[in-house]
């Protein structure tokens, strides 16, 4: 962490890291399934393949978290875009379903090494400037610029698929392209950006790393089975994740489903996927609001069953405009949700080991993700899309008591004041 900047300065550089980290995802995700789709594959392949990335997340997270408690935030975020760029690179060619496949087992990498650091070194410095310091408001806003990093990309998504500047290339390809170019920026910005002071540098410190990771896996997993409260937490996670392709990948395939045609799906998809992501913003900056009104655990509560009324809806509209509509309420409340969980899970845990603790939490997502994706594409083939996301919506719904213990634990309300 670094003892030069203020709490102030230490959250303009975390807003701008959070956007760069997620403008190029944005231009990624309206095309995430429909080019694999337009070359082939079927909607189980992509299934399969994506649950690759699931896999290796949970193989990894823990050792990654460790890593990052043990080494540093910044080397292990600079590993993992290096990692991402690579997947997407693959991910570019990808014609085949052991192509996808290797894109995504790379991206599960990347989503291992990447989960988690930033998030930690936000809390962490923040804290020496500030000891006093609430940080619900920056997470907050963290989630409102993400919203609007991926609400940009996909916007810029959309119309390089319209406009098809570049003869001679997909379409759907050109999104994956400019993607690429910005995860470069994003690298020289977090080398630019994220200072942080270690004792040790060089390969004593990664020998020092290797030799402190496994006991910083070894103590998240202990606190996480003595601590009642974040067990829950976490355990909402797998739910969360389970039913999170219902309205995050499969909503480009009902548009798809409903207009008969992928390139009008994905140009369409583009700006509803930018909209989505600034409603997301927008719910993302009522998380205060909510905190002091009923208080945070509650209102996470409140929000998982909305995120399955959400999705009920997803799947039942019969037109464009039933789904869109949809569509951007279930981000509405995806953006409240994640700044509201992530203070939760943050409040039960210290600096030692933030990161490792942000891991398994993570962990939990995107292992349950891709038992997700595999199940609810097999059921999309064998019976239909609409089935899947209404099976996604009761998963989703279902994880709202497990903030019963925060809920217990904590003050109705939250404090007015929230400086960081």
């Amino acid at each position: 962490m670094t003892h030069s900047l203020s709490a102030e300065q230490v959250r303009r550089r975390y807003l701008v890291l959070v956007a760069m980290r997620w403008l190029p995802t944005g231009l990624i995700i309206p095309v995430f399934m429909l080019l694999p789709l337009e070359r082939g594959l079927s909607i189980s392949e992509i299934g399969l393949a994506a649950a690759a990335q699931g896999l290796m997340v949970l193989f990894l997270e823990l050792p990654t978290g460790g890593l990052a408690d043990s080494l540093g935030r910044k080397q292990v975020l600079v590993a993992s875009i290096l990692v991402g760029m690579t997947s997407v690179g693959i991910y570019l060619f990808a014609d085949n379903f052991a192509a996808l496949f290797a894109a995504f087992s790379l991206q599960g990498i990347f989503r291992a090494l990447d989960s988690g650091p930033l998030e930690a070194w936000y809390v962490d410095a923040t804290q020496v400037a500030d000891p006093d310091a609430q940080i619900q408001t920056g997470l907050s806003r963290a989630g409102v610029v993400l919203g609007i990093a991926i609400a940009v990309g996909a916007l810029l998504s959309g119309l390089l698929v319209a406009w098809e500047p570049l003869p001679g290339i997909e379409p759907l390809a050109l999104p994956v392209i400019v993607s690429l170019g910005l995860q470069m920026a994003g690298l020289i910005g977090l080398v630019l950006l994220m200072t942080e002071v270690r004792a040790e540098k060089g390969w004593k410190a990664a020998m020092r790393a290797a030799r402190e990771t496994p006991a910083a896996i070894r103590g998240g997993l202990r606190l996480l089975s003595a601590n009642r409260v974040l067990l829950a937490i976490v355990a909402v996670e797998l739910f969360w994740g389970f039913g999170m392709a219902t309205f995050e990948s499969f909503t480009p395939l009902r548009l798809a489903e409903v207009m008969g045609d992928t390139d009008r799906a994905a140009a369409i998809a583009g700006p509803a996927t930018s909209a989505a992501w600034l409603v997301s913003a927008g719910g993302a900056a009522t998380v205060p609001w909510l905190g002091r009104r009923i208080g945070l655990a509650p209102a996470a509560g409140m929000l998982r069953i909305l995120q399955g009324l959400a999705v009920v809806g997803l799947g039942m509209a019969a037109g464009v405009p039933g789904v869109i509509t949809a569509y951007l309420f279930s981000y509405v409340v995806h953006g409240a949700s994640n700044p509201a969980h992530l203070t939760l899970l943050h409040r039960q845990v210290d600096s030692s080991l933030r990161a490792t603790v942000s891991s398994v939490n993570s962990m939990a997502a995107l292992s349950a993700g891709a038992l997700g994706v595999i199940f609810l594409t097999a059921v999309v083939d064998a019976t239909s899309l609409s089935t899947a996301m209404y099976i996604g919506a009761v998963i989703l719904a279902a994880a709202a008591p497990l903030y019963l213990p925060a809920w217990r634990q904590s003050p109705r309300r939250e404090p007015a004041s929230a400086r960081a």
